[in-house]
Order: structure tokens, then sequence, then C-alpha cells
């Protein structure tokens, strides 16, 4: 059974089809959108379209949105490091290594099924494969995440992503002296043209993405810095920094290649705030470094003393 919605267009023409949408269901991710309309969940005037499609005054917009299936992806007993639960939120501190949702070709091991495991009850807005994930972090970014245990919840925390008013601190160790304490990094960032696994600092098909930052502590040619998101794209704290010379340690896509990338990208996600769902108190959740993390800044900060 489906749930049928009809749009009819008024004051967006000329916007693709997928961008039309979200400009009436802004609780709905834009990648679910483009799935629906290759599905043939979507029609424009009883047509099927593509998401690239510039939609004109006067369409009429007919979604027929399909029932959440029953979850096809496996429940897996994996030990999770759970910061805080209730009935609408999870909040998580994932290790480094692991992967958020299954993807083609990766169907165990993730984040989401230690997830089914752990709580059987996760939003299925964004599909069989990424229930309750609201935002993601890269495989070797450690740190604090939230998952939506319904749908409600979801709506309520991709809204808040959306207004950039989520909380999210990062700590970072870097390459380089940065001279300065304090830096904003503002430069938009597209699918990198010459490799497509990567993502880069362009004005071709990209997205505004600002990323600010402050210097913790300096150490021989190296920084510990604190980075704190204003927008939320694909590896944007790696781009950025790489962008700006002064690349994350360990970073196999963006850093150097003489890094020991044993322990992936030194970035944890340390600090993670928003608005509860249900009770609309602000909550905010702190975690510490993993522990390669910390014995690296010990490291280093005994090598400074016995220079």
């Amino acid at each position: 059974m489906e749930n049928e919605k009809k749009i009819h267009v008024d004051v967006e023409g000329g916007l693709r089809l997928d961008k039309s949408l979200s400009v009436h269901m802004p609780d709905i991710s834009r990648t679910q959108l483009q799935e629906w309309i290759s599905h043939g969940h979507v029609l424009v005037n009883d047509t099927q379209e593509k998401s690239n499609y510039k939609v004109k005054l006067g369409d009429v917009i007919t979604l027929s949105i399909p029932e959440n299936k029953n979850l096809d992806v496996n429940s897996e007993n994996i030990p999770l490091d759970i910061v805080y639960e209730d009935s609408d939120v999870i909040v998580v501190n994932k290790p480094t290594g692991m992967i958020v949702h299954p993807s083609p070709g990766i169907t165990s091991g993730t984040l989401v099924n230690a997830l089914l495991y752990h709580c059987k009850d996760l939003s299925g807005i964004n599909g069989v494969h990424r229930p309750g994930i609201v935002h993601r972090l890269d495989k070797d970014t450690s740190g604090l995440l939230v998952v939506a245990k319904n749908d409600n919840a979801h709506k309520h925390l991709s809204k808040q992503l959306q207004e950039h008013t989520v909380v999210r601190r990062y700590i970072a160790l870097v390459h380089g002296e940065i001279p300065h304490e304090f830096g904003k990094i503002d430069a938009p960032i597209g699918r990198d043209q010459k490799d497509r696994q990567k993502m880069t600092v362009t004005k071709t098909n990209s997205k505004k993405a600002v990323t600010n930052f402050n210097v913790i502590q300096r150490f021989n040619n190296m920084c510990l810095v604190e980075c704190r998101l204003e927008t939320g794209r694909t590896h944007q704290i790696r781009v950025h920094l790489s962008y700006i010379n002064y690349p994350v340690y360990g970073d196999p896509k963006y850093g150097k290649r003489k890094d020991d990338q044993t322990n992936g990208q030194y970035l944890h996600a340390k600090i993670l705030g928003f608005i509860h769902p249900t009770t609309n108190e602000y909550m905010e959740f702190n975690s510490t470094l993993p522990t390669f993390f910390k014995d690296t800044i010990k490291a280093l900060e005994e090598a400074m003393v016995n220079e």
C-alpha cells in the first residue's frame, strides 16, 4: 500500500524535479527522493520523469510514497559504546574502522548491523540499508553520532542538520605549524572530476562548505586543532584542511603518503549537541579521544620535552 501526495508547482518553476520535491518535503533526504523518482514513485502530469527534469508552473507532481519495507539487513551482536539512549534517539561513540551503514559489497560489520541487534526499532526514512541514520562519519573517523529510533525523531534531527543548528566539534591532528590561533575555511566542495572517490574544493557542481578551527596545541611541525562545522559536506574537514596545506595525519585520501595509516585519519567527533525531538531540551555530549590518538599526542609531547 502507498500514500499518495499531489504537489502543484506554483512558485518554483525551473527547478530540477528532485529539488522541487525538496522544497515541499524538506524532511526527506535528496537521496531518498531521487530513489523514489528512479523507481517510478514520482509522476509529473501522470508521466515518469528523471530527477533532472525541470518543473514548470502548473505541473502536477504525484508522489506515491511506498510503505517502509521490512529491513533486510541482518542484525549482528557487535559491541556498541552507547553514550545515551531513550525512546527517540541513541547516541553512539563510533570506533575508528567501523562503517556506518551497509552498501553494495558491504553487508555486515557496520554500525547499522550492530544497532539493529541492540534496539530493533529504528526510523525507516532512509530506507532499508540506512535505518535511523541521520548523519554519518567516515569509516576511519571516530566519535559521536546520533541515530533516530523513529520517523518523528528522524525528521526533527534532519531539520536541525539542514538548518546548521547541530553542534559538531571535531579534534584533528594535522601536519604543519599553523601560525594563527583561529581560522575559517569558506570554500565550496564538490566531487573531484579526476577521481570520483574523492571530494575537492571546486566551483564546479559544488556546495557551500564552511569549517571553523582553532589551534589547541602545537608540536614539532604538527598541530592539534578543534574544528567546528557550519555545513556537513562529505569529507569536509579532511578536504578543507588539506586545501589550506595542513592535512589530517594518517588520512589515506587527502593526507601524506608517508604517514602511518594503521589507525586511519586522526580525526575524532568529540562534541555533539542537538535539541531533543520530543522534550525540546538542548543536549550535548562529549567523548574521549581513542587510545591510539592519546598515545600519539603523548609521544609528540615527550619528543618536544626531550629536544
